[in-house]
């Protein structure tokens, strides 16, 4: 992935997106009109995710990212806004490689289980 520069380029890059890709407002709007305080809370989550150094654990605690997140109504929508964001930046930030594929997989994984509300009724 590059290392930190990797995993900095790769948030800077999803945050950009989601505060500028339309179809990414339900998202969007769940953050604070600053995103540097949210891209910095990724850059560590992900870094102690992927194996680095454990920064978010370090200064927040324990992730508890569905508890953290239970304020906010994240359905397929919203976990699908945040995915879109991710697989641009993803396609644009990392090599097309095996570990990417399996990587995508885990962080699709992840988003899956943030949801914490029922679809809406179509």
């Amino acid at each position: 992935m590059g290392g930190a520069e990797g995993i900095r380029r790769l948030v800077h890059r999803f945050y950009t997106l989601m505060d500028t890709i339309p179809e990414a407002w339900d998202v969007r709007r769940m953050h604070p009109e600053d995103l540097s305080g949210s891209e910095e809370k990724l850059f560590k989550y992900l870094s102690g995710w992927l194996g680095g150094p454990p920064l978010y654990e370090q200064e927040f605690g324990h992730p508890r990212l569905r508890a953290r997140h239970l304020p906010f109504t994240i359905a397929s929508p919203e976990r699908d806004q945040w995915l879109m964001c991710m697989r641009i930046a993803f396609d644009e930030c990392l090599p097309d490689t095996p570990l990417r594929s399996r990587l995508w997989d885990a962080v699709e994984g992840l988003a899956d289980h943030m949801r914490n509300r029922a679809d809406p009724a179509a």
